[in-house]
């Protein structure tokens, strides 16, 4: 079922059927809200309405009484059960969801604060936008991990205490990561006693090509504009088209995607705020890139807030694989993508390779994802 937007009906506008359960709602909303968060979209009026739209949507379907009240007699039996009318399952509202401090209901009462509170709120303190670290492919990233069980690799359990997509940074259950299970095969698998085994051959390392199992959302799409914001896993790096092969969430569907189309969602640490030097040391989980203001737009899980970063106070993970850019000296290598190796912060510069034979330095403005 697809979401739809436009509808008035709660149940479309998170694409749910009526008698979905709450785990399927939670695994909606998250999916939407963290979509079209006003934050991800800066100075989309777009994103800010649809993200008040999924979250008054969720906020009173989550609630029993509230759906049971909605189930019942539509928009208006929800208006009279946070009025405190004497209906059937009544009771005083509390706000939306539970969430004290709501105002209203039906489509249209929840204000642009009211569903950023009440986003934080139902995330508890965890990052919506993170994941696991390790997994498929080595380099950081937000990766399957073996703990899943082979489950869902974005998740689709309750949001206080998880990271609704997989788990929360430095949430529980992360057990195991899958490190060293790249794409060469599956290091410290043994065969039976008396069988030969043949070993399996193994892919040179690409210094310059995102890890497999990397979390990315799609961006800048102009053939299938509707899917820019949705998340997706990389899968494959096919080197004849240049293009990423893009598992999509919760659906079947692979995309073949430019490099300049994805956002890799990778966890990073604040570095040299002067402004705001509580902010320092710091790590949080990038959610989009603004190009027009040279910033990272970052959310702080354990701050609960967003906040808005030029690249040189960010610093990348060992691993992660970004593009060279802006570097006037050698213009030769803007464009080129390379594998960070460390970040040297008395210079505040990162060790780059970019093939098997060659690292530079470079100052980490240089490196943008």
């Amino acid at each position: 079922m697809v979401p739809n937007l436009n509808s008035k009906d709660y149940y479309q506008i998170l694409g749910c059927p009526r008698d979905a359960d709450e785990s399927t709602l939670k695994k909606a909303y998250r999916k939407l809200a963290v979509k079209w968060h006003p934050d991800k979209n800066p100075d989309s009026q777009e994103a800010t309405t649809n993200f008040q739209k999924v979250s008054e949507a969720y906020a009173v379907l989550s609630d029993p009484k509230k759906r049971q009240m909605y189930d019942q007699y539509g928009e208006e039996g929800v208006k009279a059960h946070e009025a405190g009318a004497d209906m059937p399952g009544g009771g005083m509202g509390g706000g939306f969801g539970g969430f004290p401090g709501g105002h209203g209901g039906g489509m249209g009462g929840m204000s642009p604060e009211e569903a950023q509170q009440f986003f934080a709120h139902a995330f508890g303190g965890g990052d919506p936008f993170g994941g696991m670290f390790g997994g498929m492919g080595g380099g950081p990233g937000i990766r399957f991990s073996s703990s899943m069980g082979g489950g869902d690799p974005y998740g689709g359990g309750g949001f206080g205490g998880g990271d609704p997509f997989s788990a929360f940074l430095g949430g529980g259950g992360m057990g195991g990561s899958m490190r060293g299970a790249g794409m060469g095969g599956h290091p410290g698998m043994r065969g039976h006693p008396g069988m030969r085994t043949r070993s399996m051959p193994t892919m040179a390392k690409q210094y310059d090509v995102i890890p497999q199992g990397t979390i990315v959302s799609l961006k800048g799409l102009v053939n299938k504009s509707n899917l820019n914001g949705d998340r997706g896993v990389v899968k494959q790096y096919i080197s004849q088209s240049k293009r990423y092969m893009v598992e999509l969430e919760d659906s079947d569907e692979t995309l073949s995607v430019k490099p300049e189309n994805l956002l890799q969602h990778v966890h990073v640490r604040i570095h040299d705020i002067q402004s705001q030097p509580e902010l320092n040391g710091e790590t949080g989980t990038i959610i989009t890139w603004c190009p027009d203001k040279g910033r990272y737009s970052i959310y702080v899980a354990s701050l609960k807030k967003f906040v808005s970063l030029k690249p040189g106070n960010v610093v990348l993970d060992s691993g992660t694989v970004a593009k060279v850019t802006g570097v006037e000296s050698k213009p030769e290598l803007n464009g080129r993508w390379g594998t960070i190796k460390n970040w040297v912060s008395e210079s505040n510069k990162y060790d780059v390779q970019l093939s098997a034979n060659q690292i530079i330095r470079l100052k980490v403005e240089n490196m943008i994802l």
